[in-house]
This record gives structure tokens, sequence and C-alpha cells, in this order.
């Protein structure tokens, strides 16, 4: 087969950046989208020093035009058939419940829940066309149970794993996986201005979500890859 034809959103840094560079080790074409342009080239650029074609896009996952205009450029990118896409772009915060503010909750719910729906959404016709198409949702151990502090996250991660449920069942006839991954703390520039004490030491790297992404891209038609866990660092 040929090698996979790939639009990552969230790309630039990060779980996305490791996704993007163990695909383009397969040759693979990598479109990664990010709302700041900022470290874009700079990844395009590893992209193609490891084999693979990287194209950058620069779109907010919340805007339905960008993401419109965003998605033509990478399925142009692809010779019109996307195999993969990783619905990552996400952000956190922690606030107390009763400290919530109704436009942060709307924002995380809108980042982390309603742009993944409005990528796929825009994707998903380019996919039909694809041998081996497979959406991958990272989600988080926040889609599992609750965390003090983590009302909005935890609402957005839960909607997510939901998300990817439904539509699993309907893509299935044709012939599209749809993976849900369930990282736990991985060691990433969120937490850099995070209040708290993190020991980032016993976190996950990004490379462990990738090579769970790859694992799952690579499982036979008769291993489920429905729920993906990141195995944790001893």
């Amino acid at each position: 087969m040929s090698s996979p034809r790939v639009i990552i959103t969230g790309g630039s840094q990060g779980i996305g950046r490791a996704i993007a560079l163990a695909f383009a080790r397969r040759g693979a074409r990598v479109a990664i989208a990010a709302r700041s342009s900022d470290r874009l080239d700079e990844v395009v650029a590893e992209i193609d020093r490891l084999g693979g074609k990287g194209c950058p896009l620069q779109m907010d996952v919340t805007e339905d035009g960008a993401i419109e205009g965003a998605v033509y450029r990478a399925v142009e990118h692809c010779d019109g058939v996307i195999d993969v896409l990783v619905n990552n772009a996400g952000i956190f915060d922690v606030q107390p419940f009763d400290k919530q503010s109704p436009a942060g909750w709307r924002r995380m719910l809108d980042v982390n829940l309603t742009g993944p729906f409005l990528v796929t959404r825009e994707v998903i016709d380019s996919m039909f066309a694809s041998p081996r198409g497979h959406i991958f949702n990272i989600a988080s151990e926040a889609a599992r149970r609750g965390f003090e502090g983590n009302s909005a996250y935890c609402a957005s991660k839960y909607g997510l794993r939901g998300f990817g449920d439904a539509i699993r069942l309907e893509l299935a006839p044709r012939k599209i996986r749809v993976s849900t991954v369930y990282p736990g703390a991985t060691d990433t520039t969120i937490f850099d201005k995070l209040p708290g004490t993190w020991d980032r030491s016993r976190m996950n790297k990004p490379e462990d979500v990738a090579a769970v992404v790859l694992a799952a891209y690579d499982a036979g038609p008769d291993q489920n890859v429905d729920d993906l866990d990141v195995p944790k660092r001893q």
C-alpha cells in the first residue's frame, strides 16, 4: 500500500508533532494544522527531513471557514484522499467548579469537542476513497473518570469519547476505523504555565502516544482498536 496521507490538528508541538514525525518516518504525506503559524514551518521541515512530505495549515478548529480552507489545501496535498485524521488539538485548564466561568466552559467545549466534530465533518468525504481510513480522537484519562478542578475538561473529553463511539458505528460499513486514545498526563508545554506542582519526570512523553497511534494504524482487521490506553512509564 502507498504511504499514508494524514491530517493532524494541533500538529505543531507536543503529541501532534510526535505523531506527525512518526508518520513522516514512513514517507507519509502529513498536513499539520495549528491555530498559530509560529512553529508550523519548523515541523514541516522536520517531516521533510525524515522522508515525509509536510504541509502547513493555519487553522482554528472552532472556525468553520478556516477549517474548510485548510482541509481543502490538505486534500490537495494528499492527492484527493485522506487515510488518517488525528483530532489532537485541545486546551486544558484547572478551575474549581465555583470559579469556572461560562466563557471558559464554552471555550473548552468549542475546542475539545466541537472542533473534532467540525474537522471530521469536513474531512470525511475525502476518507471514503481510502483503502484504510482511520480516525484517531486524542482524548484523556479524563474521558473515563472525573478529576477535581476539571469539570469543563472532563465534560469535553467524555463528550469526545461519546462522539467517537457513535461515529464508529456509522462509519464501520465504509471500512473507516475510529479509535479513541486515552493518554494520562503527558509532558508537553501545556504544563509550562499551569499552576500547581507537577512531577513531569513521571509523565508520559508525546512519543509514547505516537507509538500507540502507529501500532493501532498497523493493526489487522481482527484486532480491536476502539479504545487505546497509553502505557504508563515506570
